[in-house]
């Protein structure tokens, strides 16, 4: 896949120039994404273009900016980002963009192709990663990791003698206080790019930053009070800076970032066990997913079945509706204290 993508990428910016000529002859085509401002990204009324590929960045980025910046995001609202294929669309926004923003890691290897296929210029480009201490992807007792069997062998064959490289948890905007760190480098980045408008982002930072930090105290109050500290999921488990953040442990049929949705009977019947043993009142599961693991579970212990947002990505009727990421974070509240109590 990464091969063919590297293929069609080379053979899309050799016709860039047409596509973007044909991107400003179209201001009115609305982008994927739902992106807000409704044009390639480029500069036709003086304000600065902000491109983000998730949610979580593009939310962080319209708080800051107001109506002083175009925001836009990449990944269609209710679309699963861990298997998204960039568009020619999607492409020219990166390319004519001010400020882009996107997470890094494994899942945005795309991404770096993309830019180091193109003069980046003057654009400012913040990756999330960069921002706070990275920690590496877990899998715990009980957690169905990805079959990986076939590409270890051929691994051990042709690169017997080059280090593993460690896999690093993405999701790090799950815990309130890095999402803090990265609220402060994007203001910043906004500040540099549009030194015109400084003062509105900073002063637009500092009340948000109030209301992350009033986030964060909820979730410290909830955890210290908690009469358990382990949360269950019969999903993925993108939480993992979450949880470190509140002391929390935790169990889940995958890793944050796994493809796989079918789990093993062994896997299932640990977490049941988990919930009998433990006497746990909830099970969760994140956003835009199948609840049936979910629901099984809840059918044989009598767990109440309940979301906890990643935030990864939101549907269309919150993302048409203004719905933001303090919104989804102050419901988990609710979720986490039903959960460990």
């Amino acid at each position: 896949m990464k091969r063919l993508f590297s293929i069609v990428l080379i053979i899309f910016m050799a016709l860039v120039p047409a596509a973007l000529m044909a991107g400003c002859a179209h201001e009115g085509h609305p982008m994927s994404g739902g992106n807000l401002a409704g044009d390639s990204g480029e500069n036709t009324d003086g304000k600065i273009s902000i491109v983000a590929t998730i949610f979580p960045p593009y939310d962080f980025a319209r708080e800051i900016a107001g109506d002083k910046a175009k925001v836009s995001m990449l990944l269609p609202p209710a679309s699963e980002s861990h298997s998204y294929e960039p568009t020619p669309q999607d492409i020219i926004q990166i390319q004519n963009c001010d400020v882009f923003i996107y997470v890094g890691g494994e899942s945005d290897e795309w991404i770096n192709e993309i830019l180091a296929s193109m003069d980046a210029g003057k654009k400012k480009i913040i990756t999330l990663m960069d921002c706070v201490e990275v920690k590496e992807e877990e899998v715990v007792e009980g957690m169905q990791d990805e079959d990986e069997e076939e590409e270890e062998e051929a691994a051990d064959v042709s690169n017997a003698e080059e280090p593993e490289t460690p896999e690093y948890d993405e999701h790090v905007w799950t815990s309130p206080r890095n999402a803090e760190l990265m609220v402060q480098k994007i203001s910043e980045a906004l500040c540099e790019a549009d030194a015109a408008n400084a003062n509105t982002y900073e002063k637009n930072t500092e009340i948000y930053l109030g209301k992350l930090e009033d986030l964060d105290a909820k979730f410290q109050a909830v955890a210290d009070n908690a009469f358990r500290k382990t949360v269950v999921f019969g999903d993925r488990f993108p939480f993992r800076y979450f949880a470190d953040a509140y002391g929390l442990s935790y169990f889940a049929a995958f890793p944050g970032c796994s493809t796989e949705t079918e789990p093993s009977a062994a896997t299932v019947k640990f977490l049941i066990d988990k919930i009998n043993t433990e006497k746990i009142p909830v099970i969760f599961h994140i956003e835009l997913s199948s609840e049936k693991m979910a629901g099984t579970i809840s059918e044989a212990t009598g767990a109440e079945v309940r979301l906890l947002h990643a935030c990864h990505n939101i549907s269309k009727a919150d993302f048409e509706s203004g719905v933001s990421y303090l919104d989804l974070m102050t419901r988990n509240v609710d979720a986490l204290k039903e959960a460990l109590n």
